[in-house]
């Protein structure tokens, strides 16, 4: 007896792959819709052999209003989670207005759909970019959000208020927003894991195909910040952990139980790991020895975040099991047999 028929917007991307297996694993049927800009369809092949099932995937622009109708006209579901957006912060800040057109007009074509059938129950994969640079740290929910630093952390941001917007018009309306902090690792069956169509740009998968020398090296931005050795420090999760919240966020919302719409959670470990201490982890996991060198600073990046995510724990039941070793094992594994 199927929980319910899911949306999973962008679901063949690398978070997306990896909550829907969660999902599947805990009774939902999904369907997936994707255009393929930033993942390949063998994804569905390494979806399959973990769960025995072959889920459908639309190719569909979300950001396309017309087509997000007609996926609509197809099935009748009972929730979303939106993971249909572009996340390079630097690719953000050279090219502002596809991030823009992406995705605030796929959030919104996907509310309206649901909307259209009398359903909420919407999941909104937002980012600890919302909060730029902390006055302090580590950052709760009710951390105030600062300036954007980047054009996709305000995308996150305007997403986060046009759900706030219809929500309080429409109470009926059920959403949850994540607020990730830094997703990494790869499934521990190694069947599907970080494989973007475009190039790399987050920090793990950067660092695993330097260490497999398909990089020269990597550059770390910046060095001279107010850290303990120097470089950005980050909130790093385990992809599986991260894909489980989001069943939990669902199974929250459609049991009725949230108390504030939209509800609010921030989701990593909850320890700050510095971009060099990133590496030492992949050197001692790996026992290779990574090339890198230290660059100018990266605009758009802030000094330091991390997550308080005892809100996720107390109200969701969330516990993360994997830590930075482990999200260093599981990359590296997943490198290995690509």
């Amino acid at each position: 007896m199927s929980k319910g028929k899911i949306l999973v917007a962008g679901g063949t991307g690398y978070i997306g792959s990896h909550t829907v297996v969660d999902l599947l694993e805990n009774g939902f049927e999904v369907v997936s819709a994707d255009n393929y800009h930033n993942s390949k369809a063998s994804v569905l092949d390494g979806i399959e052999a973990i769960t025995g099932v072959r889920v459908v995937n639309h190719t569909v622009d979300l950001a396309d209003p017309i087509a997000t109708a007609q996926l609509f006209e197809k099935h009748a579901f009972d929730g979303a989670i939106h993971f249909a957006a572009y996340k390079s912060v630097g690719e953000s800040v050279d090219r502002p207005l596809a991030y823009y057109r992406n995705n605030l007009n796929s959030l919104l074509n996907v509310i309206d759909g649901l909307r259209r059938q009398k359903k909420g129950n919407l999941v909104f994969s937002s980012s600890c970019s919302v909060y730029g640079n902390a006055d302090e740290l580590p950052v709760t929910e009710n951390t105030p959000r600062k300036q954007a630093e980047s054009p996709y952390a305000r995308t996150k941001q305007m997403g986060e208020d046009i759900l706030y917007d219809v929500c309080a018009k429409h109470p009926e309306f059920a959403a949850v927003l994540l607020r990730y902090f830094n997703p990494a690792g790869a499934h521990p069956s190694g069947k599907i894991g970080e494989d973007a169509a475009n190039t790399a740009s987050n920090l793990v998968p950067v660092i695993t195909e330097v260490g497999a020398g398909k990089r020269e090296k990597l550059t770390v931005f910046g060095n001279d910040y107010d850290t303990r050795d120097g470089s950005c420090v980050r909130d790093y999760i385990h992809v599986s952990d991260l894909a489980h919240a989001h069943t939990l966020a669902l199974e929250y919302l459609m049991s009725g139980r949230q108390t504030e719409n939209p509800a609010l959670f921030n989701l990593g470990i909850g320890e700050g790991l510095t971009v060099l201490e990133a590496i030492n982890a992949f050197e001692k996991v790996s026992g290779k020895s990574l090339n890198y060198e230290i660059g100018p600073r990266r605009p758009g990046d802030v000094v330091a975040v991390y997550a308080d995510r005892s809100k996720a724990t107390e109200l969701l039941g969330w516990e993360p099991k994997y830590g930075v070793e482990d999200i260093m094992r599981t990359a590296w594994a997943w490198e290995e047999k690509r």
